[in-house]
């Protein structure tokens, strides 16, 4: 038996438990509110110790709030000297209602060849494949080149507060010699043609600003006229915001995206109309045109107590992201465009990432992914929302996003994030173990 044969049948078999793992995990509801009124990550940290202790780990388990739970191993690496390398996943959910799915969000079922549920794409899989794949490794005693350290994290979905950066500022000890992270929504596929496929590898991730607007005026009865209402004042800068379009402004991966689009479409970059190239992309032009420029989207409004009674406050709040290097002209367009009435505050800020194109570890990726699908092409993007990466960026860590992932070319993926009907191929996950497998391997 050949070595390839043989690292084929290693990775079979953790794709045999891949898919349960996964809809074990979906089972865990562990849905985060952002107010801390979920049920947190406990149940499904203490599933994950479970699983690494099977095979012979020491899995830590912390917790930074009564039920907010992570858990970190290490797997020792063939050489000690070497750097290590961490692999990170959350374990907490958006909310989802479970009257506006064709299937249950915490069911975990296998409906039309996918694993249906909250957490499906973000990220559960990714979790699933980690697990499915060191269990494997380490029944076999095949170690990985350096040690990896693995962290699967509570409260990503707010923003990591409690969970990677109450690791990274209680527990830096955890990450010792960690010079390079992966993590979610990087590594899938945007089908070009039969012979072709981009495998997107996040190499940037835009800035985040939730910030509360508040506005303040003159209460009184709602028949009288009132020229200083906060409601009016609030409303109109919300609407400014919303309907704002930030200038585009290219950063170096975005540039790099789009040659790497404009060269395997055959197509002219006309740097007037960019939204065109992007939008050769189909329904991911969502995900990749928001990196073309900052963007703030309101999401929240509050004001008044009864209707006849005119309030004194007026509330809202507003999902903002900024482009890497872009950050101060940021908030200056948004002051400007909020008015000397309407006063902002942070809710959450988090930095934006940038690294290289380049290096070891990304030609590790390519060459994992071509070995299971010979008409891989890797290009690099930047992220329109944000992970944990933020976080382990403060050690000096370079971060990347690679949970790889095969697509059929007419899943709305990028749809599935936040989204209902949330769901991951079958063949996505078995395909994704394998590479994931074999990037251990080279990396």
């Amino acid at each position: 038996m050949s070595d390839q044969d043989d690292l084929h049948r290693h990775a079979s078999t953790a794709a045999d438990e891949v898919v349960d793992l996964c809809r074990e995990l979906i089972r865990i509801d562990t849905t985060n509110t952002g107010d801390d009124s979920g049920p947190g990550e406990r149940a499904a940290a203490e599933y994950v110790a479970g699983k690494l202790a099977e095979v012979g780990l020491e899995p830590r388990v912390f917790e930074s709030e009564p039920g907010r739970t992570s858990v970190v191993a290490r797997v020792p690496g063939e050489d000690p000297q070497r750097e290590a390398l961490l692999v990170h996943g959350h374990l907490d959910v958006v909310p989802a209602d479970a009257a506006d799915w064709e299937v249950h969000p915490f069911s975990g079922e296998i409906v039309d060849g996918c694993v249906w549920g909250r957490g499906a794409v973000d990220m559960k899989d990714m979790d699933a494949m980690m697990l499915a794949v060191i269990r494997q490794r380490l029944r076999e005693g095949r170690r990985p080149p350096r040690d990896v350290v693995l962290a699967f994290l509570a409260d990503e979905e707010a923003g990591g507060v409690l969970g990677a950066r109450w690791l990274v500022d209680n527990h830096p000890e955890l990450f010792d010699g960690c010079t390079e992270a992966v993590g979610e929504v990087g590594g899938f596929s945007v089908t070009v043609r039969d012979d072709l496929r981009l495998y997107l590898i996040e190499t940037a991730e835009k800035g985040m600003a939730w910030m509360r607007l508040t506005a303040r005026g003159r209460a009184g009865h709602g028949s009288m006229l009132n020229d200083d209402n906060a409601v009016t004042e609030l409303s109109e800068a919300v609407a400014r915001l919303g309907r704002h379009r930030f200038p585009i402004r290219l950063t170096k991966t975005v540039r790099t995206f789009l040659e790497e689009l404009s060269d395997v479409f055959g197509m002219r970059l006309d740097p007037d109309d960019l939204d065109a190239t992007v939008a050769k992309l189909g329904p991911m032009a969502r995900l990749i045109g928001a990196t073309l420029r900052n963007t703030v989207n309101p999401t929240m409004l509050s004001a008044g107590y009864k209707v006849n009674v005119i309030p004194q406050r007026a509330e809202a709040q507003v999902d903002g992201r900024f482009l890497p290097g872009f950050e101060d002209e940021f908030f200056a367009q948004v002051d400007d465009l909020l008015g000397p009435k309407v006063q902002r505050e942070f809710v959450q800020h988090n930095i934006a990432l940038e690294t290289e194109f380049e290096g070891a570890l990304m030609d590790a990726m390519a060459a994992a992914l071509r070995s299971e699908d010979p008409y891989a092409r890797i290009a690099p993007y930047c992220l329109s929302g944000g992970t944990d990466a933020k976080s382990f960026s403060l050690l000096g860590m370079r971060c990347f996003g690679f949970a790889p992932l095969r697509l059929p070319a007419n899943l709305d993926f990028s749809g599935m994030f936040h989204g209902v009907n949330e769901r991951v191929p079958v063949d996505s996950l078995t395909f994704g173990v394998k590479v994931f497998d074999s990037f251990l391997d080279r990396c």
